[in-house]
């Protein structure tokens, strides 16, 4: 038995593009259905999602048949909380990590501790289900290289210790959280606003410049294919809570004329 490659992280390194989905439904039943869509990653969302460790572990065996990466985002990654999070979601199998609101070099550290296992890191110990349940022997010797590490940085804050940040060694890739950051510049709910995306733009570069792979989540076509084209190499290109609300409501809506149209929203 031996510990599986991270096809993921590995494409990060090479700068090969990566299309994923957010996955907000807390479910393995519609997780199953969009690993078999074809995305290149999922994102498993325990921040803003009904999600707990028996529910990621049951969406986790869902996906695992097919080619989609699963990734999973921790709903904290600072502190005794962050460090014991981590643990426990790479226990379960987790190759790669989201990680929100991160705001300084040191927290990137720090979870980059967390995610191994000594001397280069902290991670304890446990024959889990990453291991086979102690069956493959060499996996706390090869799981180090293959856990794949992505910090978000959603506030000014960030953007200020950007730099510092993508060069932290251990961090693969930073991910802009396009509301968050809109909030924290004075512009919620509108992370359209020129002065947001003037920042986003700037951070792609940055992230790039430093050797790291810039991601972002844009379910407007026009805009995920813009943040391609500057560089990003993971980018999610829809949520499957907004796809259900889009088609459910634009069902009704042609069947009953007095519904208003669903607008449109980038979150997360």
């Amino acid at each position: 038995m031996k510990t599986s490659i991270n096809p993921f992280k590995q494409a990060l390194a090479e700068g090969r593009p990566q299309i994923g989905l957010w996955l907000g439904l807390a479910d393995a039943y519609s997780a199953e259905i969009c690993a078999g869509a074809g995305f290149d990653w999922l994102l498993i969302d325990g921040e803003h999602s009904p999600n707990d460790l028996r529910s990621i572990l049951g969406q986790l065996q869902a996906i695992a048949p097919y080619a989609s990466h699963p990734i999973a985002r921790v709903p904290v990654g600072h502190g005794d909380v962050g460090g014991t999070l981590v643990k426990q979601y790479l226990d379960l199998g987790v190759q790669t990590l989201l990680v929100p609101m991160v705001d300084m070099a040191g927290q990137a550290a720090a979870l980059v501790q967390a995610m191994r296992y000594p001397p280069e890191g902290v991670r304890g110990m446990a024959g889990a289900r990453a291991s086979g349940w102690g069956r493959n022997a060499s996996y706390v010797h090869e799981a180090n290289a293959q856990v794949c590490l992505l910090v978000q940085a959603e506030t000014r804050t960030a953007l200020d210790n950007l730099d510092a940040m993508a060069a932290t060694e251990g961090v693969d890739g930073v991910f802009i959280g396009p509301a968050d950051l809109s909030a924290s510049m004075g512009h919620p709910g509108n992370p359209g606003h020129p002065a947001v995306q003037a920042a986003i733009e700037d951070a792609i570069a940055r992230i790039v410049k430093a050797g790291k792979a810039a991601g972002i989540l844009a379910s407007d076509e026009v805009l995920a294919r813009h943040y391609l084209a500057l560089g990003a190499t993971f980018v999610a290109v829809g949520l499957d809570t907004q796809l259900l609300v889009h088609a459910s409501s634009a069902l009704a809506a042609r069947f009953k004329t007095s519904l208003p149209a669903v607008a449109a929203s980038q979150t997360y």
